[in-house]
């Protein structure tokens, strides 16, 4: 997925921390069964953030006033993130209200390296991209893009790393509607609430991909150019790669839908491609039965 080299991203709201740069978090951020259920819906294994662990001293924070056109996000990766953030934003902001949802802007997505303070606790990089609800923001190492190539197999490109924070960005959307809380039950499987939470952000963002090139700036240009096949193949890599499947298979050699969390990699591509075909109206992922799901 390409940015047209004139558009507007400069409204992309981004926050570039320093190394060790967070937020205060008192009393060693949630409890532990609260960043367990976190980490069934978030799509990351939070709870080692318990325990009292500090958080990160203070350092330099930037948001990226540099990043303003479409070429810089097609040269850049921080740019980039600073690109997909406006045209997100501009998209749930207009789509939100017609399913009957007032939109309110997450916090800045926070790009850090390696670790950094949130409102879940301290993460480090190996935590992975993830979207903490008590504080409304999106959390990003962008090593991780690498870590989609190399450990998870995705072909990578621009629109597979759009992608994840799209999906992010879904579960946002979620806190925003209720989702979040109302389906937090503690329970994991093939058809459970987290598997249908987490399939309904690949559906988001797939909805969002689909109007992507349609979604427009302040001055009326679109922020990206029409999609090609190659660049929608990168981005159903990168939702198969993250299957509960396929990581099980990889890491424990077996597949055990009762643990799963997230959804398989067949799911996960229906979903995000349900999403881009016949959008976001079509991502009510708690209708189907089990078996439909």
């Amino acid at each position: 997925m390409t940015f047209n080299d004139n558009a507007n991203i400069g409204g992309g709201r981004v926050s570039k921390r320093g190394r060790n740069t967070g937020i205060a978090v008192g009393g060693g951020g949630l409890g532990v069964i609260a960043l367990f259920l976190l980490s069934q819906f978030l799509g990351v294994d939070l709870t080692g953030l318990a325990g009292g662990q500090p958080a990160a001293e203070p350092g330099s924070v930037s948001n990226l006033a540099e990043c303003t056109t479409g070429a810089q996000a097609n040269a850049d990766v921080e740019c980039l993130m600073k690109g997909a953030a406006a045209s997100l934003d501009t998209y749930w902001a207009e789509e939100l209200p017609r399913l009957g949802v007032a939109y309110q802007q997450p916090q800045p997505v926070a790009l850090f390296t390696d670790s950094t303070g949130t409102g879940c606790g301290a993460a480090s990089a190996a935590t992975g991209p993830f979207y903490c609800p008590p504080d409304a923001t999106i959390y990003l190492d962008t090593a991780f893009f690498d870590d989609l190539r190399t450990r998870f197999g995705s072909s990578g490109g621009p629109l597979a790393e759009m992608y994840v924070v799209a999906h992010e960005w879904g579960h946002h959307v979620q806190n925003l509607v209720g989702t979040l809380q109302t389906s937090q039950d503690g329970q994991t499987g093939a058809a459970s609430n987290s598997v249908r939470v987490e399939l309904q952000a690949d559906c988001f963002a797939g909805a969002w991909t689909g109007a992507a090139t349609t979604t427009r700036d302040d001055n009326g240009v679109t922020f990206l150019k029409p999609i090609t096949q190659a660049q929608l193949r990168d981005a159903l890599s990168a939702a198969s790669a993250v299957g509960d499947d396929r990581i099980q298979a990889a890491t424990q050699g077996q597949v055990n839908p009762e643990g799963w969390t997230h959804g398989s990699s067949e799911q996960r591509q229906r979903w995000f491609s349900t999403g881009l075909d016949q959008g976001a109206g079509a991502c009510d992922t708690f209708a189907p039965s089990d078996a439909e799901l």
